[in-house]
């Protein structure tokens, strides 16, 4: 902890210095001139300031009112010292933040013991600073730690819909990353792209209800079994709901509406336009364009570009026009991403 003491008055100086170091067991620091004062307090941050009042350059009032603007040094207690029956200067001095004052001729034993007091006063300030900055980490570290278990729990689930899925590992990686990028695009916030790559991977996790000879069909679905495989949307939604986690909430928000298409044609709800959440519409995308160029049991890979072709064109039928665009303007990173996470 530190001191610091200014007055311009050499001999008050050292006489304020002394009753200091007596009662503290601090060497304070000293300043003649309360511009030089100023800007080390500043700079170095202090603990308890006495100033004078009456000074060149700049007076006590000015110079606390500076020390209260400066945020780091607007709690730390200051003493004015003024003269025997300047009454109007004190109150000035309250109004402005000062903590306490002095009165010349000084008492030395009334000094010592304010001294004492006020740093006293200070150090338990920090202590509780401190332990208010220590609790903020602790809580911090704590909610690190939910959403990591949080994440851990998706991504387990995701490679349970995996092992079910004839869909493979790489699809899911592209898609989520596709899902970010676009996101980004969208002039989404940062975070909500990060959110959206760990939560994408859960949009098929309600394949995990749907029969294996439907699932692992090596062909078209008649009538019946395609009612059956739409009802995985639902599923998913039932698998994901009623969470506080807003990290399960996005993706319970995707299993259940990525299925869903612009113009109301989609399932399971039939949902339209931005009625959809923003986490279905852009996922929609992402996963259609990849599925597209991708192998299938069923159906060849369509290249990048015949792939691309077929999300604008349904754009604004299938496809939210909005989502579409970001995904053209993404088209870099799309092309590095399939290249990055290959089947």
């Amino acid at each position: 902890m530190n001191i610091v003491i200014v007055d311009d008055n050499a001999v008050n100086l050292m006489l304020m210095a002394a009753l200091a170091r007596s009662a503290t067991g601090i060497e304070p620091l000293r300043f003649d001139d309360p511009v030089l004062g100023l800007e080390w307090c500043r700079e170095n941050g202090a603990d308890l300031i006495v100033v004078d009042f009456m000074m060149p350059r700049m007076d006590g009032h000015q110079f606390i009112e500076a020390v209260r603007a400066t945020t780091h040094l607007a709690d730390v207690p200051v003493v004015m010292v003024t003269a025997t029956g300047q009454n109007a200067v004190r109150r000035r001095a309250l109004e402005i933040g000062a903590t306490d004052f002095l009165t010349k001729p000084v008492d030395s034993a009334e000094i010592k013991l304010r001294l004492r007091n006020l740093l006293q006063l200070r150090h338990a300030q920090n202590l509780l600073r401190d332990r208010a900055a220590l609790l903020a980490d602790e809580v911090r570290k704590a909610t690190e730690a939910i959403v990591l278990r949080e994440r851990d729990l998706i991504v387990r689930l995701s490679r349970a819909a995996e092992f079910r899925d004839p869909e493979t590992g790489g699809h899911i990686q592209r898609m989520a990353q596709y899902a970010a990028s676009i996101a980004r695009h969208l002039g989404e916030p940062e975070s909500y792209a990060q959110a959206l790559l760990t939560a994408a991977p859960m949009h098929d996790v309600g394949k995990l209800g749907t029969p294996d000879h439907i699932l692992l069909k090596n062909g078209s679905l008649d009538a019946a079994e395609l009612v059956e495989m739409h009802r995985h949307a639902e599923i998913g939604g039932r698998i994901l709901a009623d969470t506080d986690s807003p990290l399960l909430k996005l993706a319970c928000e995707i299993a259940e509406t990525h299925h869903e298409k612009f113009d109301g044609t989609g399932y399971p709800r039939g949902l339209k336009g931005e009625q959809i959440p923003l986490g279905g519409r852009i996922v929609a995308v992402a996963d259609v364009f990849d599925a597209l160029n991708s192998h299938r049991p069923y159906k060849k890979a369509w290249s990048l570009d015949e792939s691309r072709a077929y999300v604008v064109q349904h754009s604004g039928s299938h496809f939210d026009p909005r989502c579409v665009d970001a995904f053209v303007r993404a088209w870099d990173d799309v092309v590095e991403i399939r290249a990055q996470f290959p089947d």
